[in-house]
């Protein structure tokens, strides 16, 4: 008996001493470089995930018709915005409705120095919840996202959002995108 508890000590011991050895672990830091990439990339905008429903922005990037409209909630930095919250409805206009805007505008929106005029014109294209295209009929305006009020008319049994024609619709992970045939300007106070 005395041997077993002595052959368990030395046991116990060697295990002890092998198990706190000294380990130098080298820590490397990223370049300038890669920490702005890093920097740039954080959120759950720039999380890959195969399985969910896409979010309003991926289904905005996804299409080859809002590219203009990707390059603003981008140039605005409004992307996690459209990741995180929900549900949303979102109003998107197609690079064509961009297209018809006065020559110049959508050049001098993406500036740095008007970004908060574009963050401004882009939350007026949101409003919070989930709002199907027969149940906006309902409403005769609608709060948006930059705290003002789009106006919500029904013509020929369609609902015009701000005199925007839905002409198609969406569901996302977090709300639903109705791609819009007009760019929503809000109203000047």
């Amino acid at each position: 008996m005395k041997t077993l508890i002595q052959s368990f000590i030395v046991f116990a011991l060697i295990l002890l001493l092998t198990g706190c050895k000294n380990k130098t672990e080298q820590v490397v830091t990223a370049s300038e470089p890669e920490k702005e990439e890093l920097q740039e990339k954080q959120g759950q905008a720039f999380i890959k995930d195969d399985e969910s429903r896409p979010n309003v922005l991926q289904i905005a990037i996804g299409s080859p018709d809002h590219s203009t409209l990707v390059a603003a909630v981008q140039a605005a930095q409004l992307e996690n915005s459209l990741v995180n919250a929900g549900p949303l409805t979102v109003f998107a206009p197609t690079n064509e409705a961009f297209e018809a805007l006065p020559a110049g505008t959508v050049e001098n929106l993406l500036k740095p120095e008007n970004k908060e005029a574009l963050a401004n014109i882009l939350k007026y294209h949101v409003t919070p919840g989930n709002l199907k295209k027969d149940f906006l009929k309902r409403f005769k305006k609608l709060g948006q996202a930059n705290n003002q009020d789009v106006q919500v008319k029904v013509e020929e049994g369609e609902p015009l959002i701000g005199g925007a024609k839905i002409i198609a619709s969406v569901d996302a992970g977090n709300g639903i995108v109705h791609i819009i045939d007009k760019v929503l300007l809000p109203p000047e106070n």
